[in-house]
């Protein structure tokens, strides 16, 4: 189903979510994802997007905005005991070079594939990307980074590709936020393997 067939969809769809309060849309009639739980709202999938796009009003991971407030409580806590300290760090903030890991992914291309669960195959790719939500793992970086990327459906590119026989290639096009910094993903990924290249590309404010 392409972008422009999404309002002929008449199945019937749930919001899901996970234990990072991220949003998603998924089959009324199949079970749940590992990890995903239903967030109360079912209907067309049009009714599921307006719906999550009403209340997903914080794209930041849970874990992500639970570790911004507390670094904003320390930073209060430290303003008010020791005002020099404050303003040292301020200025060292100041001349800090923009973040390693979003330096490195900006720069060149990297090993990249797509990241599904429970399956991991083009059919659930096509779904992902039907939904607007999918996961890129930049897969050399220490660990690996996973990272949740918003699809941008007017820069995503499914002309190459044939989902239903498992072959071609997708470019997956959609921004974050990672470590702070607002970055836009570009991942084209061959659907035989579901790995493929990327790399990242700052969001000036």
């Amino acid at each position: 189903m392409s972008w422009s067939e999404e309002q002929e969809d008449t199945a019937t769809y749930k919001v899901v979510m996970n234990h990072e309060e991220q949003y998603s849309i998924w089959p009324a009639d199949r079970e749940n994802p590992l990890g995903w739980h239903d967030a109360g709202q079912s209907g067309p999938k049009a009714e599921c997007l307006a719906y999550i796009e009403e209340v997903w009003t914080d794209m930041r991971p849970l874990s992500l905005r639970k570790q911004m407030e507390e670094a904003a409580r320390n930073r209060e806590q430290s303003s008010m005991t020791s005002p020099l300290r404050s303003t040292q760090a301020t200025e060292a903030a100041v001349h800090t070079p923009r973040d390693d890991l979003v330096q490195r992914l900006c720069t060149g291309e990297h090993a990249v594939e797509a990241i599904l669960r429970p399956a991991k195959t083009a059919q659930a790719l096509k779904e992902r990307i039907d939904a607007g939500y999918v996961h890129i793992k930049f897969v050399n970086t220490r660990g690996g980074t996973e990272l949740g990327v918003r699809l941008d459906p007017n820069a995503t590119d499914l002309r190459h590709a044939d989902f239903a026989h498992q072959n071609g290639q997708v470019r997956l096009v959609g921004d974050l936020t990672l470590n702070y910094v607002k970055v836009r993903c570009i991942a084209d990924i061959d659907l035989t393997t579901l790995t493929g290249q990327g790399h990242l590309e700052l969001v000036e404010a």
